[in-house]
């Protein structure tokens, strides 16, 4: 089977063609050939099987990106909250100019004899809202307050779509924050999520924008991975048609992700200060904190680790490459 990673770039994308460096196979199928695509060209990987690594534009997808007999499109390449939400016209662009080149570039190879790939796409808990109370279950409807979360939401309408007209077939991840990331604070509004765990980690200070109380709905690179991959093989006769899944992640305040981090590295907390920023908080307090999750589980997604586990799995994963990356 041949596979793309748009957004092969990225930290996910990494981690899926690593996972699929090292097996070889997904879903019992053997791998004949990856395609990694992003803005500049993905680092190359060793691999039991060919690995291409293209550099382009999202919206403008040459045809090698998904060339002919792909059987899986991971679309991971976006432009995260805050950045969305300060440059409309880039949030537009990628977020949602690039799903309809995907969709077009699917469309292509059916009309050309292929079979329907399967696109998986990585859409966001910010394409809800509700707050810090609500509990949202699984046919809950979609209230972004962002650009980000209504420009991920309209993509995922239009691949479901795309799906029903047998151009694709499609897998909508509506991942919740991911923590602990590697490498660098990025412009999403949740980045202070890892960086009140990673940096601390790095033996750096770093701030706290909201209150202790504050939940987010998160999960770890691991368990996101794995859920990618699962979406990527699973029958999706089971989801009718709504391709949409609200995976389960974990709800934790940043008084409990602090107290995790003590008891991964003592004293950790006292490097993060407590710096208030009611810009962050108008865009990610409105985020729900709690789902349901009823579906997920039904479709065979894995429950999610606790947070000391997910703490200790950025150190043994990723905080020597971190500390590289960064000339720590």
């Amino acid at each position: 089977m041949k596979i793309t990673i748009l957004g092969g770039g990225g930290f996910l994308g990494r981690k899926i063609a690593a996972t699929l460096a090292a097996e070889g196979t997904l879903d019992g199928r053997r791998i004949a050939e990856l395609t990694l695509f992003d803005i500049t060209a993905p680092p190359m990987l060793a691999a039991p099987f060919p690995v291409r690594c293209l550099a382009g534009d999202i919206t403008a997808l040459p045809d090698d990106a998904i060339p002919r007999g792909t059987s899986v499109v991971f679309h991971l390449a976006a432009v995260v909250s805050a950045a969305a939400e300060e440059d409309y016209d880039l949030g537009l662009r990628v977020n949602l100019q690039g799903a309809l080149s995907v969709i077009q570039a699917c469309r292509t190879l059916v009309r050309a004899g292929d079979a329907p790939p399967r696109v998986v796409f990585t859409s966001s808990v910010a394409t809800f809202s509700g707050g810090q109370f609500a509990q949202l279950g699984d046919d809950t409807r979609q209230v972004p307050t962002n650009s980000y979360g209504a420009e991920k939401a309209a993509a995922e309408l239009l691949l479901q779509d795309a799906s029903r007209r047998g151009f694709l077939d499609v897998v909508n991840l509506r991942l919740p924050t991911i923590t602990v990331r590697p490498g660098r604070p990025n412009k999403a509004a949740s980045s202070f999520v890892s960086s009140i765990l990673r940096e601390p980690l790095l033996g750096l200070k770093t701030e706290l924008p909201v209150a202790d109380d504050f939940a987010v709905w998160i999960a770890s690179p691991r368990r996101a991975v794995e859920w990618l991959l699962h979406a990527a093989a699973m029958d999706t006769r089971a989801m009718g048609v709504d391709r949409a899944i609200n995976p389960p992640g974990i709800t934790a305040t940043m008084g409990e992700m602090l107290a995790a981090l003590d008891d991964v590295m003592t004293g950790g907390s006292s490097f993060v200060q407590h710096v208030r920023d009611p810009a962050i908080e108008a865009i990610i307090g409105l985020w729900p904190a709690r789902f349901e999750q009823t579906r997920a589980r039904a479709l065979g997604f894995a429950s999610h680790e606790p947070m000391d586990e997910m703490i200790r799995a950025f150190i043994n994963d990723d905080l020597a490459a971190t500390r590289a990356e960064r000339g720590i």
